[in-house]
């Protein structure tokens, strides 16, 4: 055996060096590899992410808003809106025109925080329901991230996916939220006296008088003693 690797060190350094070298090879392909994925995802837990849809209120569907959601990890800053009607002019125009009544949306946002939301002025679908049920808004975000990179997003809300929406009943939160505010005042007015409680009062003189005529009933239901009768 050691006469054998005596004669053939000289092949078998060259194999190692090669093995050596397709390994370390390999390796510095895998750490580049590790590194690159760690840069992504070091991104992605620091970059923003806007998004914007339409919601129809929870008291009442046939109020729509814009909803803007800052969904990624990473805050947003310098946050600006552009609006464009794809198709159905007039209900489009006026959507645009309701939504944006609420200033965010005119003049931008300087900061968004991850999981922040900014819901805009709503718009009722039961004004010039057909023309804006046929509407489709383009809307065009641009922000930046916390080192500067500009970001653009570009959504299209289709209204016709609106149509023929419908809830039965009213939201629990909304429910609970009234149920809330009834209480709250019932009792307001209790402390200030400008209600007073119904309050039936059993007294002892209601006590005796039940007892008694009980007591009345019972001997009421009682057999009487019937007297003989002489046969004659």
């Amino acid at each position: 055996m050691l006469e054998f690797l005596n004669q053939n060190s000289g092949a078998l350094m060259v194999v190692f060096t090669a093995v050596v070298t397709l390994s370390t090879v390999v390796y510095a392909m895998l750490t580049g590899k590790l590194v690159s994925e760690t840069r992504l995802m070091r991104r992605a837990h620091t970059e923003p992410r806007v998004e914007v849809v339409v919601k129809p209120r929870e008291e009442w569907v046939n109020l729509v808003s814009l909803h803007v959601r800052n969904i990624g990890l990473g805050p947003a800053y310098d946050i600006s809106f552009q609006f464009d009607a794809d198709s159905g002019a007039a209900g489009a125009e006026k959507l645009i025109r309701d939504f944006t009544e609420t200033a965010f949306l005119k003049q931008g946002m300087r900061y968004l925080g991850p999981g922040q939301e900014a819901i805009s002025n709503y718009s009722g679908m039961h004004e010039m329901f057909e023309e804006k049920i046929q509407a489709v808004l383009r809307v065009v975000v641009r922000y930046r991230n916390a080192t500067g990179i500009e970001h653009e997003e570009t959504y299209r809300l289709d209204f016709s996916e609106f149509r023929g929406l419908s809830r039965l009943g009213r939201p629990h939160l909304y429910t609970i939220a009234q149920s809330i505010e009834k209480i709250q005042k019932d009792l307001q007015n209790l402390a200030s006296g400008f209600r007073k409680l119904r309050v039936d009062v059993y007294t002892e003189e209601d006590r005796t008088r039940e007892q008694q005529e009980w007591e009345a009933a019972q001997k009421a239901m009682e057999p009487r003693d019937s007297k003989p009768t002489d046969d004659s």
